[in-house]
């Protein structure tokens, strides 16, 4: 991305990620805002989907993915730290595909992780895959443990929570992967370029 600037009163174009923090700064605030909690927002909207749904929709994923590349490139991330971004996510679909593969997670939960890890990069993949796996396995213990019990009838009567008390029905593990990433987000490059 270039941007225009002046040396000596003449105009110059120069790369946008070779420009001071203070011109980056300069982005309206009404319009850095939104930006920022893009990531929140579609990591929020992924898991509630998953726990009310136990679906990830391809649309949801597209959208993340479309988001990251908008963001970065006007918070001036470097294009080769995106390609760098882009190559995590691919190992991560790979592995993720591997996974559901053995039936070990959901097709949904493969793409979302490579999603999350298109914004978080190679130096945030390991703290992502091991807060995931944390949060993730908390959340089936916590879920298991609940379906030994018998769910009240008049829990019965909403839907979704019926859902997820039938034991023939898999872990919403989207919510682990949203709050792993929701975690880690203030921690990564393009966040870091808003605030800086």
């Amino acid at each position: 991305m270039l941007f225009l600037g002046f040396v000596n009163h003449v105009p110059t174009i120069v790369p946008w990620s070779e420009t001071s923090p203070a011109t980056r700064q300069d982005m309206p605030s009404f319009l850095s805002l939104p930006l920022v909690a893009l990531f929140p927002l579609l990591m929020a909207f992924a898991a509630s989907s998953d726990l009310l749904t136990m679906r990830i929709s391809n649309r949801l994923v597209l959208a993340t993915v479309l988001a990251f590349f908008v963001v970065a490139l006007v918070a001036g991330l470097p294009l080769d730290v995106i390609g760098m971004h882009m190559a995590c996510a691919a190992l991560v679909l790979v592995v993720g595909f591997a996974f559901f593969a053995f039936g070990w997670i959901g097709g949904g939960d493969a793409k979302l992780a490579a999603a999350t890890t298109l914004w978080l990069g190679f130096g945030m993949m390991l703290p992502y895959v091991v807060m995931a796996s944390l949060l993730g396995g908390a959340l089936t213990m916590g879920i298991l443990a609940a379906r030994r019990w018998p769910l009240p009838e008049r829990l019965q009567k909403i839907v979704w929570l019926d859902r997820l008390h039938d034991k023939k029905t898999g872990v919403p593990y989207g919510i682990a992967l949203a709050a792993a990433g929701l975690l880690l987000y203030s921690e990564t490059a393009i966040f870091q370029r808003f605030i800086a």
